[in-house]
């Protein structure tokens, strides 16, 4: 995939119908998602249990665009290899996750998949600081991570500001997670963020057989989005 700075939105799946994934995912792409964002949860780095390695790989033929698997899990190198040979395009793995954080992104790139960092509410900015050479994509959480449908957390404001200051030129996406909705993506954008998760914001008012309010969701976000980056610009 070719980088570019374009907003883009990224559906959280964890809000879709559980019993419709396949069709639920086709439905979030033909109404205009960028990627397909997979959040798995273990029940011990977070306190909530979502997906394993095969779903990831059943969800893989009914992505056409770009699957993005977010690991909230702790420890994550024993996995990457089965997340990896079940279709991620991206995997991003906590800072927080284990004491070896520069190892783990290493290791999910030498496995040939894009890799990327994330970082809780309360981890400093400065601690990605000395990976940048080793990502594809910093996520910015705005929510603590685990469930869906949290406020945002404004502080996380200057972090975003921060890290795309750290990246300068270099193509790293930044990414930011939880209470994504048009009134906060004029917000993330104009920080510096260009991938934009949202999970009940592109979900509420939609099903698989009435998938026009997802449409609508997504393209709100977007124009809110790319308003704020066309006033900074």
């Amino acid at each position: 995939m070719t980088f570019d700075r374009s907003i883009k939105i990224a559906p959280s799946i964890l809000s879709a119908d559980f019993a419709d994934f396949g069709r639920e995912i086709q439905a979030i792409e033909a109404q205009g998602a960028d990627w397909v964002h997979v959040d798995v949860m273990d029940g011990h780095f977070v306190p909530n249990l979502t997906f394993g390695p095969p779903a990831v790989k059943a969800f893989k033929p009914h992505v056409t665009t770009f699957m993005d698997v977010h690991l909230m899990i702790a420890p994550v190198d024993p996995y990457i290899d089965a997340f990896v040979e079940a279709g991620s395009d991206m995997i991003t793995a906590h800072f927080e996750a284990g004491p070896h954080i520069h190892r783990t992104l290493q290791a999910i790139r030498a496995a040939g998949c894009k890799a990327g960092v994330a970082m809780n509410p309360g981890t400093p900015a400065e601690a990605v600081e000395n990976l940048m050479d080793l990502v594809d994509m910093v996520l910015v959480m705005t929510v603590n991570p685990g469930f869906g449908g949290q406020k945002f957390i404004a502080s996380q404001l200057d972090k975003i500001r921060r890290v795309r200051a750290m990246i300068g030129d270099r193509p790293i996406h930044i990414q930011v997670d939880g209470g994504v909705a048009p009134d906060t993506a004029p917000l993330v954008a104009a920080a510096g963020a260009d991938v934009l998760v949202a999970g009940s914001a592109v979900f509420k008012g939609g099903s698989v057989s009435n998938a026009g309010p997802y449409g609508e969701n997504i393209r709100a976000i977007r124009a809110a989005a790319e308003g704020a980056v066309a006033r900074a610009a």
